[in-house]
């Protein structure tokens, strides 16, 4: 099987490349990534020399470039590709919207016009919005978005839903909660407080710290969406949760106690605007359909996490 993995130089993108080439022997993978600053080829460079393993910079809004991909034939389009940070989002949203919701229209147009076996789209569980300090996000969940990110997001997520529905393609959307683990670019909380550390200044808290997330490791993403390239029933929409609650502050003090440091380095600063209070995934469809289960408990995963970025300062610290 031949696939196109957009934004596979990226975090969560380049930890699925590795994966689906350990699994199978007998596949192709291009990868098409513009280099933002979030994407790094440092985190392939162990496969660069695969056989199996083709890179193309470029942007999946270049509609004849991603057309020019698909005549070689690809089976199945993965879409990673997005800008993601919250923060940058609120301060000019306009990027977003050229790469969440353009960039997925011209991937869609193409896939649409070469037939292509199934198109899966990478989203988040942030275009559900917020929840209360009870219950969990389901994929009837109604989509509320709060922030320019997420909005861009859910503005994709329909129009797969829509390509689907109006072209028969075959498509499907996972919405995952928040990643960790390797190759994350240190703008995201765990690798931004593990840097702060290492360089001794003070670690962010945005207002109490008390906002509440799902953590999955993203080697169980990865082996989620593995299993909805080929079993996912087409046109269904599939959580991934890693059943992994934990507050920012919990977390925060967490990698201090792992790295031996005193709680003083925390700062608490203004609270991001919109910020949403909690996200929790009901991943109930995934395990009952596609025998899917998490396999990371949150504190040995992170413990291997933080030894991962000790172990790999040359990645990300200008220290190193």
């Amino acid at each position: 099987m031949t696939l196109l993995v957009t934004g596979g130089a990226g975090f969560i993108g380049s930890n699925f490349i590795h994966y689906m080439l350990k699994q199978y022997k007998d596949i192709n993978i291009i990868n098409l990534d513009k280099l933002t600053y979030a994407g790094n080829l440092k985190n392939l460079q162990d496969i660069e020399d695969d056989s199996r393993y083709t890179f193309i910079i470029g942007n999946i809004c270049d509609e004849p470039l991603v057309s020019k991909i698909m005549e070689d034939g690809i089976d199945y389009v993965v879409n990673f590709a997005a800008e993601t940070h919250v923060d940058r989002s609120i301060d000019n949203a306009s990027n977003f919207i050229r790469t969440n919701v353009e960039g997925t229209y011209v991937l869609l147009e193409a896939a649409r016009k070469k037939k292509v076996k199934k198109y899966i789209q990478i989203s988040t569980d942030e275009v559900y919005g917020a929840l209360g300090k009870t219950g969990y996000f389901t994929e009837t969940t109604h989509v509320a978005p709060n922030n320019p990110y997420s909005a861009s997001k859910a503005a994709a997520d329909m129009l797969v839903r829509s390509y689907h529905k109006t072209h028969n393609l075959p498509v499907n959307i996972t919405r995952c909660s928040n990643n960790y683990g390797p190759y994350q670019y240190p703008e995201k909380l765990i690798p931004k407080m593990i840097n702060n550390i290492y360089e001794g200044i003070p670690l962010p808290v945005y207002g109490d710290g008390l906002q509440v997330r799902d953590w999955l490791h993203v080697n169980d993403h990865c082996r989620a969406i593995d299993l909805v390239i080929h079993f996912g029933k087409v046109g269904e929409i599939y959580n991934v949760g890693g059943y992994n609650e934990r507050t920012n502050l919990a977390i925060v003090k967490k990698i201090l106690q792992v790295l031996g440091k005193d709680e003083s380095l925390i700062e608490h600063v203004k609270d991001r605007l919109g910020h949403d209070y909690r996200y929790a995934i009901d991943a109930t469809k995934i395990i009952r359909e596609l025998n899917w289960q998490p396999t990371y408990t949150f504190d040995i995963g992170l413990e291997e996490t933080i030894k991962w970025y000790v172990n790999n300062l040359s990645w990300w610290s200008r220290k190193a």
